[in-house]
């Protein structure tokens, strides 16, 4: 019989598709080391990564996802755990990370919890080690809880905090400079000639609604303008919220002549409550949101906001997650940025006000 036909095929059982057995005795190394050379570990020379990635680009082998999560003792799967009731804020951070993982063996899965629940972080503790997930990331408002951070270093799961300000080491956390932005759009609307703003809060116990009310009295005071209680409405972040808030502040003699509205919802509200009462917008009252979701460019006249680069926030924190250890697959800068800058989106929802 001649040695041709003695030859094993690729695959098991004659398949035709190739294994890491194939991969390994082609390369002429263990199965160790092709193992070692898909998880990416540093303890092997460039020669030997080279063959053995030649190797697997000629066969074209593709590794078991499951077989490398029971080899790192964990599964291809980013977490996104999250209470907040902006639905298109959670949307753009889906984004985002849907970016960073385009292209690699990990997906993602998303958990809704209660962070008013005495048992949240017992869920959250079950969740992670019931799901033995790669890494987490923590949304605002839960991100700012310490304690559901330290329950991630207690249960080995990595985890990157999202927020309106610093939170943690640059390592686990991405944020925006929320009070900063928002003091400079309160500036523009101080340079337009506004002096009575009011302002549409977001709610209690968010991190990013302290950041932005604290920009917004910076601004004022930097201008010596008094900020009266009366100026001041409390919102959720949501469309109904905002109605009422801005009916609050429309019912006052005089009225204001200019709102900072704490994102694009609560703005969009103010655009429409304006409407319904025959308020014109700009001429009558100038709106400034935050956000930049694209209700803010969809309704009329568009809404003057402050960019918050959410998608590209989420998109750092994933790969921040996938670089955080020598195997990961992404393609992505071990210096992925921690602070993200707002900038102001000047569109046709502000004039000076009529004197």
């Amino acid at each position: 019989m001649s040695s041709k036909s003695e030859e094993v095929p690729f695959g098991r059982r004659g398949t035709g598709k190739p294994t890491i057995n194939d991969v390994a005795r082609l390369s002429g190394v263990s199965k160790k080391t092709v193992s070692r050379v898909i998880n990416r570990s540093p303890l092997l020379n460039d020669e030997t990564r080279r063959r053995v990635l030649e190797v697997i680009s000629d066969l074209g082998y593709v590794p078991n996802p499951q077989a490398r999560a029971l080899a790192l003792r964990t599964n291809f799967l980013i977490g996104l755990i999250h209470d907040n009731p902006n639905a298109q804020m959670v949307l753009n951070v889906q984004q985002g990370i849907l970016e960073a993982l385009q292209g690699t063996d990990f997906e993602m899965i998303v958990r809704p919890v209660d962070r008013g629940s005495a048992a949240m972080l017992d869920d959250v503790r079950h969740f992670l080690e019931r799901q033995r997930l790669y890494g987490v990331i923590l949304l605002p408002p839960i991100s700012e809880n310490d304690a559901l951070a330290r329950l991630c270093d207690e249960v080995g799961c990595r985890y990157v905090r999202m927020g309106s300000a610093e939170l943690d080491d640059p390592d686990h956390m991405v944020a925006s400079n929320d009070r900063e932005a928002v003091r400079g759009a309160t500036a523009y609307l101080i340079e337009q000639g506004h002096r009575s703003i009011g302002l549409i809060a977001g709610p209690h116990g968010f991190r990013s609604a302290t950041e932005r009310r604290q920009g917004f009295e910076d601004a004022l005071a930097e201008a010596k303008i008094k900020l009266p209680r009366s100026l001041i409405a409390e919102g959720n972040y949501t469309f109904a919220s905002g109605l009422a808030a801005a009916e609050k502040l429309l019912d006052l003699s005089p009225r204001p002549t200019a709102i900072f509205a704490s994102n694009d919802e609560m703005g969009a509200a103010v655009v429409h409550a304006a409407r319904q009462r025959g308020i014109d917008v700009p001429e009558q009252l100038s709106v400034i949101g935050f956000d930049d979701t694209p209700i803010s460019a969809h309704i009329w006249p568009p809404l003057t906001t402050v960019r918050w680069p959410i998608v590209s926030m989420a998109r750092s924190a994933a790969l921040k997650l996938l670089v955080s250890v020598g195997g990961a697959e992404a393609e992505a800068d071990v210096s992925e940025p921690s602070m993200f800058l707002s900038t102001l989106v000047k569109r046709a929802s502000v004039t000076p006000p009529k004197t």
